[in-house]
């Protein structure tokens, strides 16, 4: 694939270069050939607007000449393009065409993550605090059952401590069972 968009707002990128491609090619590579590529592309594209700007009959044997190693390049830079996995939010695209800076999307995404994660605690300690405002006014109606209750909880919680424990030895899911 040569670039496209998923349904989920990410463009996905994949490169791959034909003449030195092996199965256990490192992504790292892959990614530093493609870099160089848009680099060699970015100095093509200078040495095109330098000789389309200072145009004249003698210059039309150059600029077709820069013009066929653009294609060239462009070419290699599809084929390096299909062995990388790239995926970019479309956020970040749509920030750097508005001129802005893609850090703006980390900073908003980190901040909607911490926005979330208060709210969260929020209702956590406000269970917290319901179930404790609930034992305090079933140990006054039922002292006897609350005792009772906290007895298993204690004995329930040091029998998952010594699951935990012994990891090694029991299944992984009995333990994961009695925390359910």
């Amino acid at each position: 694939m040569e670039g496209g968009s998923g349904g989920n707002g990410i463009v996905s990128t994949q490169t791959n270069d034909t003449a030195n491609a092996t199965p256990n090619d490192d992504p790292k590579q892959n990614l530093s050939q493609v870099i160089n590529s848009i680099q060699k592309t970015l100095g093509l594209l200078h040495q095109l607007y330098l000789t389309v700007s200072s145009f004249n009959a003698a210059s039309q044997l150059p600029l077709l000449q820069r013009l066929n190693s653009l294609v060239t390049e462009l070419d290699n830079m599809a084929k390096l393009s299909e062995k990388c996995n790239i995926q970019v939010p479309m956020e970040v695209l749509n920030l750097i065409d508005d001129g802005k800076n893609p850090d703006e999307f980390t900073r908003d995404v980190l901040n909607s993550c911490i926005a979330k994660n208060q709210v969260t605690k929020g209702k956590t300690d406000a269970f917290k605090s319901l179930r404790k405002h609930l034992l305090e006014e079933l140990e006054q109606t039922f002292p006897d059952e609350v005792e009772s209750y906290r007895e298993i909880r204690a004995s329930s919680a040091a029998l998952l401590v010594q699951c935990r424990n012994l990891n090694g030895l029991l299944n992984h899911k009995a333990c994961y069972q009695m925390e359910i």
